[in-house]
């Protein structure tokens, strides 16, 4: 199957952010993209990748230790 390819207003729509946000991470080299001439676009596996590697896990408590009402 073939790579899906998104624009800057689709990957900002996609974070929930602006556009400013998504070129920010290109212009830091943070996230990988392709520039096809003067176009600029992110591969849907590499945004993917992104919002995993920025994804954060809860921290889980023993049960044993509870809060004094």
């Amino acid at each position: 199957m073939a790579e899906k390819y998104l624009s800057i207003p689709q990957v900002a729509e996609r974070l929930g952010t602006s556009e400013r946000f998504p070129r920010r991470l290109i212009e830091e080299r943070r996230i990988e993209f392709k520039r096809f001439g003067r176009h600029v676009r992110i591969a849907e596996s590499a945004l993917n990748a992104y919002i995993d590697s920025c994804t954060v896990a809860p921290i889980r408590r023993p049960s044993s230790y509870r809060r004094a009402a």
